[in-house]
């Protein structure tokens, strides 16, 4: 067979996680050596994360130098290191569907690591560190977010949190906050005439996330100010809990499933009610768009939710693009390194962070499309902080390049992340702040 590229846009199958094959051992064993052979023949992904370094050492070092010299015990050696950043099947890999090769690899690494997960589990810290919405709401509680971030913040709680639950000590955690952005904005109304526009429907709600919520609530605030600027009304959603992308990085689907069942209604009432719905974390905008469709095809409001969920720069960009996003900036930003965040770069928007801050006068952007190394836990946790930071030094060395004013990143996680190995020369700002801070309001 000619190992001949695919033109053709991709497209992704459902995740076909109810039908008993899935979870059956030995043909997932048969699909990872299948994959793994086509891998080795290409190699375009060596440089995306270090599941593809460690599948080719494991290649490289066996007896036969091909596949079949790999013990099958070492696969998950290459499952453990993929954090299900998607791009190498959005933007490196010529053998996805349609292509009769039919490679997915984020997802074949997935389902290696449900079946890991139905048959072992992972240890209790694993599920702490991933159970976000919970951790939230208990360190979030007044006062004992003041007593969270005290501990976090000295060399004795930092070395606590490493034996209880393989935080390295090093690794940038968040703050607590017990004012969360739910709390400040819980009397925000969508008050307003609706302007459609494009796609958007022009009112929004905003699904504050649970890392924002507690962590970042000034990035909710702004988000909220800047739609309201520009006529959008605007309103939080009503209840919400993590959108479920921790536990599916962990292969707990039961989980996800879980926060699908208790988000997804209440979405779909606002999406019925006529909101377009917003996000400001790429990774829960991606679950929305992308995951909870791919995992449940058949939910009617499932897929009314992935229609009406936007990142908030390609929502202000449809704005634009119908002559309603207001220009009245009062103040110019200089140069912006922008890391993109991969779980935008994968939603096929376009660089709709990058025009939207573009237009701001005396404002120019310097691109940086690398992976942070970040992705969720993977960027905390002792065993892989230390290639978490690797796979960040590129991305640190351009924005020191870039001799920037700001350095920004959809992600917060990422954004946190990179600049932590800045020395302190650039905080991380999320581009919504930098464009209320443009607007000047």
């Amino acid at each position: 067979m000619a190992r001949e590229g695919n033109l053709e846009a991709p497209t992704r199958h459902s995740l076909d996680w109810n039908d008993a094959g899935f979870w059956d051992e030995t043909r997932l064993e048969a699909e990872l050596e299948r994959v793994f052979e086509i891998c080795h023949g290409c190699r375009r992904c060596v440089s995306l994360c270090n599941a593809f370094p460690t599948l080719f050492d494991l290649i490289d070092n066996a007896s036969t130098m091909e596949v079949d010299g790999v013990a099958k015990s070492d696969y998950a050696k290459v499952v453990e290191h993929c954090y299900l950043c998607d791009l190498c099947y959005q933007t490196k890999c010529p053998y996805v569907p349609p292509h009769e090769w039919n490679v997915d690899f984020p997802h074949l690494m997935l389902r290696a690591k449900a079946v890991h997960f139905k048959k072992h589990g992972v240890p209790l810290k694993a599920r702490i560190l991933s159970s976000t919405t919970t951790v939230g709401r208990l360190a979030s509680i007044p006062v004992v977010a003041e007593v969270v971030n005290a501990v976090n913040a000295s060399g004795v709680g930092r070395t606590m949190l490493d034996k209880a639950l393989g935080v390295h000590p090093e690794a940038v955690i968040p703050e607590y906050h017990s004012r969360t952005a739910r709390k400040r904005l819980r009397h925000a109304k969508a008050e307003g005439t609706a302007m459609p526009a494009g796609r958007t429907l022009g009112k929004a709600a905003i699904f504050a996330t649970c890392y924002c919520d507690v962590s970042l609530p000034q990035v909710v605030e702004d988000l909220h100010a800047v739609l309201t600027h520009n006529d959008i009304p605007t309103r939080m959603v009503m209840q919400e809990v993590c959108c479920g992308m921790p536990k599916l990085e962990l292969g707990d689907l039961d989980s996800v499933r879980a926060c699908k069942e208790r988000n997804i209604p209440v979405l779909a009432a606002l999406a019925r009610e006529g909101f377009d719905l917003l996000a400001p974390i790429p990774s829960c905008v991606l679950m929305f768009k992308q995951e909870l469709p791919l995992m449940f095809p058949d939910d009617a409001d499932v897929l009314l939710v992935k229609q009406r969920f936007f990142d908030p720069f390609e929502y202000l960009m449809q704005r634009q693009q119908a002559g309603l996003l207001r220009t009245d900036f009062k103040n110019t930003l200089g140069t912006i390194a922008w890391q993109v965040a991969c779980h935008q770069r994968v939603q096929n928007i376009g660089p709709k962070t990058r025009e939207v801050l573009a237009l701001i006068p005396g404002t120019t952007i310097t691109t940086i499309e690398r992976c942070s190394g970040h992705d969720g836990t993977y960027g905390v946790k002792r065993a892989t902080y230390p290639i978490a930071r690797k796979i960040a030094r590129p991305v640190e060395n351009r924005v020191k390049q870039a001799d920037a004013a700001h350095f920004t990143s959809d992600c917060p996680m990422a954004g946190a992340h990179i600049a932590h190995g800045l020395s302190g020369t650039l905080h991380a700002e999320h581009p919504v702040s930098l464009l209320r801070l443009a607007y000047g309001i």
